[in-house]
């Protein structure tokens, strides 16, 4: 009688991609990790409500506020709803960089655009509560969180303690700490985006020099660390060589553009306040002295300039 040789039961080997992190996002289909996404959308949308409301109301009372703020405000806010509710191309690690890149960069300029302490102040009554934001924002502690070096420090400094130790590996697959990361890393952007604009009221305004310096060692801060994870991986990850790669290239160019865009914002500047310095200068020019009224008793020089 033959025998029958049992069959073997074939083992799933770990594939690369399922090797890449040993702490995968949290499934879409998890209620609890879906809350911390739908509440910063909420958030998001609700800042551009408010926004918008507030921009209608000055319109009401007579008083004038250019559409482009209010498309500028209203784009940041969507692309921090979009990042955090619509699924994003690309490995575990690329999805990632790209909600990097739009979260703590290109939404906090955007938002920044749209000038909204200026609207928020203009809206305000005269009273304490107006007051209040004035000389909030306006304090010393505002004004040293604005001083461009130390805005720069603390966002870019973020990310390369987030990035270059294992406080990246601790919160990826926890939702709310994954959150809570995000929302520092928008923090960080928008203090830095307000610190190297400058066009809401603040406490002091520094010179384009210095702005456009730390614009410039921010950005090769930034390059250094893409560059440096395009060839390791944060600690405590694996992700897959091709998944790195192009999430650090999305570091990279994503960051160059949203630094070219910033550079742009100095550019206008400087191009707006050489304009009004030579118009002055040319009013000045343009203006007919007065002849004073002889002193009596007093005569002037004659033709050879020689006086009595």
């Amino acid at each position: 009688m033959p025998m029958h040789m049992p069959v073997p039961v074939p083992v799933p080997v770990p594939t690369p991609m399922s090797m890449s992190m040993p702490m995968s996002m949290p499934m879409s289909g998890d209620p609890a990790s879906a809350v911390p996404q739908w509440f910063a959308a909420a958030l998001a949308a609700a800042g551009v409500a408010l926004y918008l409301s507030a921009a209608w109301r000055l319109r009401r009372r007579g008083d004038a506020w250019p559409r482009v703020r209010e498309l500028s405000f209203a784009a940041g806010g969507g692309a921090l709803a979009a990042v955090a509710l619509a699924p994003l191309p690309g490995g575990e690690f690329t999805a990632h960089m790209t909600q990097h890149v739009v979260v703590g960069m290109a939404a906090p300029l955007l938002l920044v655009l749209g000038r909204p302490v200026t609207l928020v102040l203009r809206v305000l009554p005269a009273g304490p509560p107006r007051r209040g934001l004035l000389a909030l924002v306006r304090s010393a502690p505002a004004g040293l969180l604005v001083f461009p070096p130390v805005a720069a420090l603390i966002d870019i400094g973020g990310l390369w303690l987030l990035y270059g130790t294992r406080l990246f590996a601790g919160t990826h697959d926890r939702p709310w700490p994954h959150a809570a990361v995000h929302a520092h890393v928008l923090a960080a952007g928008l203090l830095f985006a307000f610190a190297v604009c400058r066009l809401d009221p603040l406490r002091r305004r520094y010179g384009l020099p210095l702005r456009a310096a730390t614009l410039v060692a921010a950005g090769a801060a930034h390059s250094v660390l893409a560059k440096t994870l395009y060839g390791a991986s944060p600690p405590g990850t694996a992700f897959t060589a091709h998944d790195l790669a192009r999430g650090a290239e999305v570091m990279y160019y994503g960051g160059d553009l949203a630094e070219i865009a910033l550079a742009a914002v100095l550019a206008w500047q400087w191009y707006a306040a050489a304009g009004r310095t030579l118009a002055h200068a040319r009013r000045r020019a343009t203006v007919v002295p007065v002849p004073s009224a002889p002193v009596a008793g007093r005569r002037g020089p004659d033709r050879a300039g020689v006086r009595w």
